[in-house]
């Protein structure tokens, strides 16, 4: 038999543990094989899932079956790349991790600036190696496609929040109809 736990924000849907824990454990291989460690993933992954956005460390080692020290080095990781936030929980000891509004807008925008450096590096690199060698040539078209990423990226972002704030102007004039 399934455990369901019924979700606190929608009462009377129930939700298959089993089918989220699977979801979970798929997402942070994905995120572990695009370079995430592993155990940050997971823990990305749980705070995703969670209604709230938002655990305290007791209730992911207790839905990851992990140890609470796992649990202190993937916050340490999630925390330094600017993905979750650590924040206590008012008349209480115990912190509660959260995760960033706007969580991938943030850390695109924030790959932007390493982007930047890396063309930066690339262009150096080119040089170094001479724009005429198949590796400069090489470093050369990477450097070429990090400005792509650069020029393009702040219009994809931008295109973005335009559509989510037209899909909430629609969820607006919805309510207000319904």
């Amino acid at each position: 038999m399934r455990e369901t736990i019924e979700p606190e924000d929608a009462p009377g849907h129930a939700r298959d543990e089993m089918a989220v824990s699977r979801f979970v454990e798929r997402f942070a291989a994905d995120l572990a094989e695009a370079g995430m460690q592993r155990m940050a993933a997971r823990v990305f992954a749980a705070l995703l899932v969670s209604d709230a956005g938002a655990l305290t460390s007791a209730e992911l080692a207790e839905r990851l079956r992990i140890s609470p020290a796992a649990v202190s080095g993937a916050i340490r990781y999630l925390s330094q790349v600017d993905m979750v936030v650590r924040e206590r929980e008012p008349g209480s000891r115990r912190d509660r991790y959260r995760l960033y509004n706007e969580v991938w807008y943030e850390t695109l925008t924030r790959r932007d600036q390493i982007v930047a450096r890396w063309e930066s590096t690339m262009r150096d690199g080119a040089k170094v190696l001479g724009p005429a060698t198949p590796a400069g040539q090489r470093i050369t078209e990477t450097a070429d496609f990090f400005e792509f990423v650069q020029r393009e990226l702040p219009k994809m972002l931008e295109r973005w929040r335009a559509q989510q704030a037209e899909h909430r102007a629609a969820e607006a004039r919805e309510a207000e109809a319904g």
